[in-house]
């Protein structure tokens, strides 16, 4: 007997669900509408839901573990997404003769107009060979859309631990334009991060905002220096 075709649903307004065709769901809707689960807490729950306010998308971002948080994180520090969406879709379709459904935990719109669905798992959960399978059945399946695939894991501690460092400095509006192209000018030959910090703080006559500025720099990378080590006043920096 011939299986259906894949099949999705939004959720619109509260509890309003739309449904129809995968092939025919444009990806720009998906960022109109509402997480398709809804984030729950409770005293006890084992998990660790919250919401996260994403300069990418100027707005907060659910998230349901810490580990997507992470990831979460991560995907608002590259400079090339330019829409972010958690619990994006429902995916309805067949596995092996059974109708399955499955939600992956976000959606990334980037700056050339790609799409890429993101699920999030811990390294020792994908070797359970049922949960792999799933996993590749939707790729699979979201990969023939037009969409890209991926599944994040646990990220580098040191990378993410200077990405949510460098994220207390996200938020565009704490750093007037003029200060901000000041600093540029300032620290446009510094070698390191040490020279940076003296070339802004003389810049601006005010030593620990100049230092917030150069931080909200790294953020926007418009200045780059190795995040996988200690960021130290040795650290090597240079311009995209």
């Amino acid at each position: 007997m011939p299986t259906s075709p894949p099949q999705y649903t939004l959720r619109l307004d509260g509890n309003d669900l739309e449904r129809g065709k995968l092939a025919d769901l444009e990806a720009r809707h998906v960022f109109e509408a509402e997480p398709r689960r809804t984030f729950r807490w409770h005293r006890g729950q084992r998990h660790y839901p919250g919401r996260y306010w994403c300069a990418t998308t100027e707005g907060f971002v659910g998230y349901e573990s810490r580990l997507e948080l992470a990831a979460l994180l991560l995907e608002d520090f590259d400079h090339r997404a330019v829409r972010i969406a958690s619990q994006p879709f429902e995916l309805i379709a067949d596995r092996n003769g059974v109708e399955r459904s499955y939600v992956p935990d976000y959606m990334i719109e980037h700056d050339d107009h790609r799409f890429t669905v993101i699920e999030v798992k811990p390294k020792r959960r994908l070797e359970d060979p049922e949960i792999a399978g799933a996993l590749r059945w939707a790729g699979d399946i979201i990969q023939s859309r037009g969409w890209g695939y991926r599944i994040a894991t646990e990220p580098d501690p040191a990378l993410l631990s200077n990405v949510r460092f460098l994220a207390g400095y996200r938020r565009l509006w704490q750093f007037p334009r003029r200060d901000v192209e000041v600093v540029e000018a300032a620290i446009s030959e510094a070698p390191t991060f040490g020279a940076a910090m003296r070339s802004a703080g003389a810049a601006l006559d005010d030593i620990p905002y100049a230092r917030a500025v150069v931080l909200h720099l790294l953020w926007r990378r418009s200045i780059l220096c190795d995040l996988t080590s200690a960021l130290a006043n040795h650290t090597a920096l240079e311009t995209p």
